[in-house]
């Protein structure tokens, strides 16, 4: 029996699906969305499988993209979750010609009104602010929505006296605002340093991509930095940096594993683990208290 035929048997009835790919394409004909291959490893993955494992490959480990409610929903207790700030939007009609038009798309891709969630948890049984910035929105890119968001957040934080967990991933600052999308950087890390200088934990977590203005900003001014496994993390990308200093780049450069031998890096979980690992720091910072 077929790997086609044994799929249909599993999970179809009548009536008959069309199958995705085939010998035409040299692709596997697999149900849609009943499977889904590994960018990685390239292996097909049951799609039900792959969501019980918080989205990582259980053949290889490579960690797929997730939303940003998705990652917070596995990381708070029940997930619950309270939203903060959420009116914070970016300002329509830009003068960045196709700029309104790119954010209406962004907004119906990711179902959210920008790429930044941010509010209060309980982890562990901890309070906690907690945000998260979604790829599905530009590429997670920053604009002044984004940094607005993330700085309340801080703020709110230091007067509550809330340790911060973040979850950076972008494709760095949205350049259609210009200027503004390069202040948020110091807006930012100006509220990440009030906030420290409170005596809190802020806890940053470098996803894939990590780049750009963020990297450079709030992503890399955590107490403790956390990266995801093979996670992309630096300021420029590879291309640009052999392109420009024309040498070749030591393998795995700009990797979580590569930064975390060089010390920029203090720990690297894997998704399944983060809550448990996340809830420890929070943990021994608190004391054990809650």
């Amino acid at each position: 029996m077929g790997f086609e035929e044994t799929i249909r048997k599993m999970f179809f009835r009548k009536p008959k699906i069309e199958l995705e790919g085939g010998a035409d394409d040299n692709k596997p004909a697999v149900p849609e969305k009943v499977s889904v291959r590994c960018e990685k490893c390239r292996q097909i993955l049951l799609s039900g499988e792959l969501d019980n494992n918080h989205k990582v490959c259980p053949k290889c480990g490579y960690h797929f993209k997730i939303g940003a409610r998705e990652r917070i929903t596995a990381l708070c207790d029940n997930g619950e979750f309270t939203e903060l700030f959420a009116e914070v939007v970016t300002p329509e009609n830009c003068d960045f010609p196709g700029y309104d038009k790119k954010l209406e798309k962004a907004r119906e891709e990711s179902g959210e009104s920008e790429g930044a969630v941010v509010g209060i948890a309980k982890i562990a049984g901890m309070h906690a602010a907690v945000f998260a910035m979604d790829h599905r929105f530009m590429i997670g890119s920053m604009g002044h929505a984004v940094g607005e968001r993330i700085t309340r957040l801080f703020e709110y934080a230091t007067l509550h006296r809330y340790p911060v967990i973040g979850f950076a991933l972008s494709g760095g600052a949205r350049m259609q605002e210009r200027i503004t999308s390069l202040m948020q950087m110091a807006k930012t890390s100006a509220a990440v340093g009030r906030h420290s200088d409170a005596g809190l934990l802020y806890i940053s977590v470098l996803t894939n991509p990590t780049t750009g203005g963020v990297s450079a900003s709030f992503a890399f001014l955590g107490d403790i930095i956390v990266a995801e496994p093979d996670a992309l993390i630096g300021f420029a990308g590879p291309r640009v940096i052999e392109q420009t200093t024309r040498q070749k780049l030591p393998a795995g450069f700009q990797r979580a594993e590569f930064l975390q031998q060089k010390g920029y890096v203090d720990l690297i979980v894997k998704r399944t683990e983060m809550k448990a690992r996340l809830g420890e720091i929070l943990a021994l910072h608190a004391g054990g208290k809650a």
